[in-house]
Order: structure tokens, then C-alpha cells, then sequence
């Protein structure tokens, strides 16, 4: 195979490890009935008019392992937080003394862990679209180099049946991660 098709597999090998590992970030903030700072991930706070992780505006920990404390930085945006919290579709309340917010995670119902292995199967879902994605831009890419006379035919089947491959292993180890995730998510 040419330098250019070597180069356009790389290229899109780099973009579905990407894609796995951000889905895979995903499934951390999907609450399991662990506490685990990583819930809030998600949680944007409409500070000032711009949308801010609520990562950046409070120290987020996890004190006990059916607790989580938001300390702000500044005690006087403590409000906005907690109605942030409360928006996240998290399924959280939050409890505030004045200085930090704490949320409780309760045990998980057996509803409500089947509502969780549907968000986490529809983040899965996204995170294999964004990997089919970049196999169907690579092999736009690689239909010019042939119009373009760059690559032959030959070529361009090697580099579409090699580019088949990354993504079967892509999506196979999204699959794996989405497994691990129910499992956790199941396990009572």
C-alpha cells in the first residue's frame, strides 16, 4: 500500500481510539450507586451567561462511598450549582449548609437500573456512530485518491478491507466497555 493510504489509516485509527476513549469517559459519569466525582462530569453551570463545567468551579470529592461533597470556590455561586445539579437529569438532590453541597446516592431500584443501562447503551450507540463515521470519511477519502489516479484499484480495496478491521476493533472494544458497564450497573 502507498505512504498516503499508510497515512489515511493512521489518521483514522488515532480518530476511533479517540472516539472509544471519549465514550468510554462517558460511562464514568453514569452513576452505578458509587459515589464517584466523576458523576458530575456532565453538569454545566450557567455562570455569568457561559456554560462552565461544574468541574471548574468547585472542588468535587467523594468523602464516603454513598456521598459526594461539591465545595465551591465561591460560596456566593453555591445556588447556581445546586440548580445546576438539579437540571442535570443526574437524578440527585442536593443538600447545601451554606459552604458545600452534598448529594447522597441512593441504592439503585431495579427501574431505575434498567433507565441506566438504556442511557448507557444510547451513549454506546453514539460512540459507535462517531467510529462508523470516521471509517466513512477515510473511505471518502481513499475514493478521491482513486479518482485522482494516486491509488489503484487494488489498493483501495486492501485499504478499505484494512480500514473493516480497525473498525470491527473499535466497535468490539466499545462492546467490551459497554459490557463492563451494564455488569457494574446490574451488580446489586
Amino acid at each position: 500500500m502507498s505512504e498516503m493510504t499508510d497515512e489515511l489509516l493512521k489518521d483514522a485509527k488515532e480518530r476511533m481510539q479517540k472516539s472509544v476513549e471519549s465514550t468510554n469517559h462517558e460511562f464514568g459519569s453514569v452513576r452505578t450507586g458509587r459515589a464517584s466525582p466523576a458523576l458530575l462530569d456532565r453538569v454545566m453551570v450557567d455562570y455569568y451567561g457561559a456554560p462552565t463545567p461544574l468541574r471548574q468551579l468547585a472542588t468535587i470529592s467523594a468523602p464516603e462511598a454513598q456521598l459526594l461533597s461539591v465545595q465551591p470556590y465561591d460560596v456566593s455561586s453555591i445556588k447556581l450549582l445546586e440548580k445546576a445539579i438539579m437540571e442535570s437529569g443526574i437524578g440527585l438532590t442536593p443538600n447545601n449548609d451554606g459552604k458545600v453541597i452534598r448529594l447522597a446516592i441512593p441504592q439503585l431500584n431495579e427501574e431505575r437500573r434498567r433507565e441506566l443501562v438504556k442511557m448507557v447503551r444510547g451513549i454506546a450507540e453514539e460512540g459507535r456512530i462517531a467510529v462508523r463515521n470516521v471509517r466513512r470519511d477515510t473511505m471518502q477519502d481513499l475514493r478521491e485518491l482513486k479518482e485522482e489516479g494516486e491509488l489503484g484499484a487494488d489498493d483501495e480495496h486492501r485499504a478499505e478491507g484494512e480500514l473493516q478491521k480497525l473498525t470491527d476493533g473499535a466497535i468490539a472494544t466499545l462492546d467490551g466497555y459497554l459490557k463492563g458497564k451494564e455488569d457494574e450497573i446490574l451488580e446489586v
